[in-house]
């Protein structure tokens, strides 16, 4: 990628968010038509929200891109998955993209001192978002907290264009021609294949495109991005979350930013519990792609896709005041960590057993049990 010219990479880079939005697009109206005769069955199947936690954190660790996932999910909630599925879908998604910089990890196994700092820095993500999921899912299921406040986000933030009010709305106006294209040959195909058809090619199109911006991205704001990352480190918990969202924005991924961090942990050159902030912000910014994926949306349920949009950053803001605003929770999952990489660097089974265990032998038990 770093042979291609600047100005190439960059024109190249428009064409994949293009790609993205046409996929995000069709994957909402196959959804659509595809279940349009089993809808209920569908939904009964997820309507517990434990098992759209787990559906939205394997899904994530297979695919290790949450980016990818939560616009998956904003583009089945255009296509009429109700948004109380898809809120514990969003919440698993944050679990399992914390996998990747945990796997990073892994490449300091063969010194014992740096594999224990590396696997405290990775895992500080995975026990950050555990405890989230934790705290807000509950008083979701409780209150509905996320739901009621992305709603009065969507009627203070929605145009015309992306409430479905009668309008232009660029993106369709770009995207349409294609879409349609797409459209008019699935068609030829009975209604449930007609809607799987454009459901795959729409996954197939969302993670190549998703997949190749993010190392577009990188290939242009990694040096940026490291650069920002060890100015920021040291001068405090808000410029550490700052520049995490900011450098999560420019390289379209999460997994890139925490797994950035390993390596200079597991070198000595910081320490675990100083970018603990830059994690937190990595959860916000990787928000933005499902809300460029929502703004793709029109129709009846253009609000309810930037609704679900808006409850991915509602709950990482509101995961970060809670757990790092208050001083007795703020240390429990550095600590955590950080006892866990002692016990793993001692017996490094334990570290790939941790791997496989979270995020794919007990969601996939409790799936079972719960089916």
């Amino acid at each position: 990628m770093q042979t291609l010219p600047k100005p190439m990479r960059w024109a190249l880079l428009f064409i994949l968010v293009f790609a993205m939005l046409t996929a995000v697009s069709l994957i909402g109206g196959g959804f659509k038509t595809a279940t349009q005769e089993h809808a209920n069955q569908l939904f009964d199947f997820a309507s517990n929200p434990f098992l759209g936690l787990i559906i939205g954190m394997v899904a994530t660790a297979l695919i290790q891109s949450s980016s990818t996932v939560s616009s998956v999910i904003v583009a089945m909630v255009a296509g009429g998955l109700p948004i109380e599925i898809a809120i514990p879908m969003m919440m698993g998604a944050n679990i399992g993209t914390s996998i990747t910089n945990t796997i990073v990890s892994l490449g300091h196994i063969g010194n014992k001192e740096e594999f224990q700092r590396a696997f405290n820095a990775a895992t500080i993500h995975d026990f950050f978002n555990i405890f989230a999921v934790l705290i807000f899912l509950p008083l979701e299921m409780t209150f509905g907290m996320l739901e009621s406040l992305s709603a009065m986000l969507v009627a203070i933030f929605s145009t015309g264009a992306t409430a479905g009010v009668d309008g232009f709305n660029p993106i369709k106006a770009v995207t349409g021609p294609i879409i349609g294209l797409i459209t008019y040959v699935t068609t030829q195909l009975p209604t449930i294949y007609d809607g799987i058809a454009r459901i795959l090619i729409g996954l197939a199109l969302i993670v190549l495109s998703i997949t190749w911006m993010g190392k577009i991205m990188k290939s242009l704001m990694v040096g940026r991005a490291r650069e920002i990352l060890q100015n920021s480190l040291g001068r405090g918990a808000v410029s550490g979350i700052t520049s995490g969202t900011f450098v999560t924005v420019l390289v379209q991924s999460s997994s890139t930013t925490t797994s950035l961090m390993v390596p200079l942990v597991g070198n000595g050159i910081v320490t675990a519990r100083a970018i603990y902030p830059f994690t937190l912000g990595a959860n916000i910014g990787t928000c933005i792609t499902a809300l460029i994926a929502a703004l793709s949306i029109t129709g009846p349920n253009a609000g309810l896709a930037l609704q679900i949009a808006f409850v991915h950053f509602c709950y990482n803001v509101l995961a970060v005041l809670v757990i790092y605003g208050l001083a007795f929770i703020r240390e429990w999952p550095p600590n955590l960590s950080y006892q866990l990489s002692l016990k793993v660097a001692e017996q490094k089974a334990y570290g790939l057993a941790y791997i496989v265990g979270v995020f794919f032998v007990v969601p996939l038990a409790a799936v079972i049990f719960l089916a």
